[in-house]
């Protein structure tokens, strides 16, 4: 191995370790993508985590310089083809592997300043927030999953649109009370969050519902490089889902989860069900 690929392969492993370090449930739903994509899906997660946490953590710095200097970074690295970033070096190589449009790339960074001075949406703003900070990431994903055939991607686009949609949606109730609370953010238009009505989580539920059964329609037509990856994603926030519902009368009161075991428990029972579905 010569030294720049080892290069590559280390900031790769950089990748991964952040996936691995900050989320659980997609760690293990990349590792049971096929071993040639696998790591293409840690470098998009790598750079999506960075710049969130750009965002969302580092209050005691000037976060819209970090995130100033992390945009100019990223298109830097993607025309040079090679950054001192690990993180980004990684990311331009998948985006210049799979020519992921750079409209989405534009999208979620945009959505990302969204976060440092919007505090709350209507419904045209939290549309387009949701779209560049989770539609399009499924995007960037499918573009890999479809290896750039732009007649399956494009017949794709809407489901995984709908499936990152309602990670997103998922997330935001998941965390209503630390984003109102410690933020001062309210992903919900024209709800009051410290007066939530039986007819406003209804509605909520209803929407997120909605997404789930669209995207599954997509998930299923998937090559099975990413089928089962990409499913069981789908099964642990769709459960995560349920639970939230579940404990609805806490959601501004703690932060729902779901426990290791349980995880493990609905990787098998998601491995059961697609290959029972497979000798239909």
């Amino acid at each position: 191995m010569n030294s720049f690929n080892l290069y590559n392969k280390t900031t790769l492993e950089i990748a991964k370790k952040i996936t691995t370090n900050y989320s659980t449930s997609f760690s293990i739903g990349t590792r049971l993508l096929g071993a040639s994509i696998r790591d293409h899906i840690y470098a998009i997660y790598g750079f999506v985590r960075v710049a969130d946490e750009i965002v969302d953590t580092f209050h005691q710095f000037d976060k819209q310089q970090l995130l100033d200097e992390f945009t100019r970074d990223t298109y830097l690295a993607i025309d040079r083809k090679i950054s001192t970033n690990p993180v980004l070096h990684s990311f331009q190589h998948t985006v210049n592997t799979f020519n992921i449009d750079r409209s989405l790339i534009d999208a979620f960074l945009k959505s990302m300043s969204f976060d440092l001075d919007k505090s709350n949406y209507d419904e045209s703003s939290i549309n387009e927030y949701i779209y560049g900070s989770a539609e399009v990431v499924g995007l960037m994903c499918l573009q890999i999953f479809v290896n750039g055939n732009k007649q399956q991607f494009e017949q794709l686009k809407p489901y995984a649109q709908s499936l990152g949609a309602a990670f997103q949606k998922v997330n935001f109730l998941r965390d209503i009370g630390h984003d109102y609370n410690e933020l001062g953010r309210s992903y919900f238009p024209g709800i009051d969050i410290n007066h939530l009505s039986e007819e406003n989580i209804s509605s909520i539920f209803k929407d997120i519902e909605h997404d789930f059964q669209h995207a599954l329609t997509g998930i299923n037509r998937l090559l099975a490089s990413s089928k089962f990856g990409v499913y069981v994603a789908y099964v642990y926030y769709y459960n995560l889902f349920e639970k939230l519902k579940k404990n609805k009368h806490l959601l501004m009161k703690k932060r729902i989860r779901i426990s290791n075991s349980k995880k493990l428990y609905l990787i098998f029972k998601a491995w059961f069900k697609l290959k029972a579905v497979s000798y239909e």
